[in-house]
């Protein structure tokens, strides 16, 4: 049973930090891509970043060049690092095995203006 837990969210001021960590279980973490999405009141899921196998990233152009995304094999564990926060990324960041329906329970990042 897949089981991926997001922690490190908060409340932070704009032009701030905060690091994502998902902790995932129930699968060979090392073999998967996996993948962050959020999702603000009101407004569909987005798709962040994404990382493959062997820790290629790719981003939405809304993160690019301030989120970084990375990975632990050994932990099994993926992390984004997100620098230069604005208001706009506030929402409920979600972490995900791509190509499947595991998910995690989400961690709200508030970012005040």
């Amino acid at each position: 049973q897949v089981q991926l837990v997001e922690s490190g969210g908060g409340l932070v001021q704009a032009g701030g930090s905060l690091r994502l960590s998902c902790a995932a279980s129930g699968i060979t973490f090392r073999l998967r891509a996996m993948g962050w999405c959020r999702q603000a009141p009101g407004k569909q899921r987005e798709r962040v970043a994404t990382i493959t196998s062997t820790g290629s990233p790719n981003y939405a152009d809304s993160v690019k060049g301030r989120f970084t995304i990375s990975r632990d094999n050994a932990k099994n564990t993926m992390y984004l690092q997100m620098n230069s926060l604005k208001s706009e990324d506030t929402a409920v960041y979600y972490c995900n095995v791509l190509g499947t329906s595991s998910w995690g329970q989400g961690t709200q990042v508030t970012v005040s203006s």
